[in-house]
């Protein structure tokens, strides 16, 4: 068997989860922050082959910066978390999950978030690897 969510010395596996966002996405900023739009510019702890753009899904936490909001948040380097994604992935239940939309939460680089409240779902599986956003989440999908 894999080491799908399998617990092991008190760190969690992340699920395989399809990767639909790319270095470059432009993605909806979902909470209060006053942010509104952010550009992936990279992905936390992502590995991969040389010279392929890093991809990041939901649960990830990626690097961004902020092209539309508050004057003093824009062309700042933050860090942020994918809490939707439009591209359809498999739960181990066998269900598929699709979002309307592709959005994230700022946060500090600790993982808490900044903003007291998020407009919209988010999924159970960035709440399950950052159990914070459970506090300010409205609905978890």
């Amino acid at each position: 068997m894999g080491k799908r969510g399998i617990k092991k010395k008190g760190v969690v596996f992340k699920p395989k989860i399809t990767r639909a966002l790319p270095v470059g996405a432009y993605i909806k900023v979902a909470d209060n922050s006053g942010a509104k739009e952010v550009m992936i510019i990279g992905v936390i702890g992502y590995k991969g082959r040389l010279n392929r753009l890093p991809t990041a899904c939901v649960g990830d936490m990626v690097s961004v910066t902020v092209k539309e909001g508050k004057q003093d948040l824009r062309k700042q380097v933050c860090r942020a978390i994918i809490i939707r994604q439009k591209q359809p992935y498999r739960r181990r239940d066998g269900t598929w999950v699709e979002f309307e939309d592709n959005a994230c939460v700022l946060v500090d680089p600790d993982g808490k978030p900044r903003a007291s409240e998020i407009h919209g779902p988010v999924a159970r599986e960035a709440v399950e690897r950052w159990p914070d956003l459970a506090n300010i989440a409205s609905i978890i999908i």
